[in-house]
């Protein structure tokens, strides 16, 4: 492999790190803001931290944040078409957390992923889980997957995405070239995108991101678009008017982001915030190869991927012991990501 294909891989690899991140600290963002806000504010904020209780199979007791190595699970939800009920996950991502060397490692787990369901016979798309049987499924389905466990979640649905949005006045966004796409709503609505700075609501934000079929990067590009939506939204909730009208956002907030970490969790997460920096974060990318079984499209995962995430992610959560191989390719990773800074 050439000089310059590798740069390009170093390059992809970076960029969907930041989209991770952003998303990762995004819902950061807002829980810490209870530290600088009132009554109204926490008691709203809170509601969110009141979702579902989930269990998880490879835990053997309670871990606390900021004293213990934790997991989340980030869901998307895309339920527009079952009015609001069940849907699928149209976006997932894992991180895991150590406090003790303050690092984060993420993974983007695709939504076409060919895996096993627990309690279902035959393979399919690791999206199916949240329809077959929710949070709970979901959250057995990603550790039977890769042998880890999930200790926390955050969800939000195309809905609340677009309120979210809405509720901060919209975002700002550069335009990459000309395109159109549907809306989530029904009947569906063509929205069109002109090349240069465009203001976009919750509803043009959410089709902006969501666009791959006519953007001739595919994935690609539709990250690059999801990490600009996503920067401009961290940089909406970071402005100091975002601060200021925090108890106007709260409910916005509280009725659209579900997740079973409690506020204090949240806060005590967030005060390592300031510590973590670009060589803190590690991305893992799931190898595999696009496949088309029985009529139907699957991104089928390497098995010797799949082991060695699972390693590395239960290493950083110290379920196991780094093996020689872990911790050289962990020091050759550190010097590659420190020497890209």
């Amino acid at each position: 492999m050439n000089q310059s294909r590798k740069m390009a891989r170093k390059k992809r690899r970076r960029k969907k790190g930041f989209i991770a991140r952003l998303f990762l600290l995004i819902v950061i963002v807002v829980l810490v803001f209870v530290g600088y806000q009132g009554v109204k504010t926490y008691i709203e904020l809170n509601k969110a931290t009141k979702g579902e209780q989930i269990s998880s199979g490879l835990r053997d007791g309670e871990v606390k944040i900021s004293k213990d190595p934790i997991s989340i699970l980030f869901l998307g939800i895309e339920n527009y078409s079952t009015g609001g009920k069940g849907g699928r996950t149209d976006s997932m991502i894992l991180a895991t957390f150590n406090p003790k060397d303050e690092t984060i490692k993420t993974m983007s787990i695709p939504r076409d992923t060919y895996v096993s369901i627990p309690g279902h016979t035959e393979k399919t798309k690791i999206n199916h889980a949240y329809s077959y049987g929710g949070l709970q499924l979901t959250v057995d389905t990603v550790e039977n997957f890769l042998n880890v466990p999930i200790d926390y979640y955050v969800t939000v649905d195309f809905k609340g995405f677009k309120n979210i949005i809405d509720a901060v006045g919209g975002i700002d966004v550069e335009v990459p070239f000309d395109f159109w796409e549907n809306t989530d709503t029904q009947p569906r609505e063509k929205i069109y995108f002109t090349k240069g700075m465009m203001h976009l609501n919750g509803q043009q934000a959410l089709a902006y991101s969501r666009m791959r079929k006519r953007d001739p990067r595919g994935d690609f590009g539709r990250e690059e678009r999801q990490q600009q939506v996503i920067q401009a939204i961290l940089s909406k909730i970071k402005s100091p008017q975002t601060i200021l009208k925090m108890d106007d956002y709260a409910k916005v907030f509280s009725d659209n982001i579900s997740t079973n970490m409690k506020m204090s969790g949240g806060i005590s997460l967030a005060k390592h915030l300031p510590n973590i920096n670009n060589q803190d974060f590690e991305t893992l990318k799931i190898q595999g190869h696009d496949d088309t079984i029985n009529g139907i499209y699957y991104y089928v995962p390497e098995d010797e991927s799949i082991n060695e995430i699972s390693s590395k992610l239960r290493v950083h959560l110290d379920l196991d012991k780094p093996s020689t191989s872990n911790s050289l390719n962990t020091d050759s990773s550190s010097s590659e990501n420190n020497s890209n800074q």
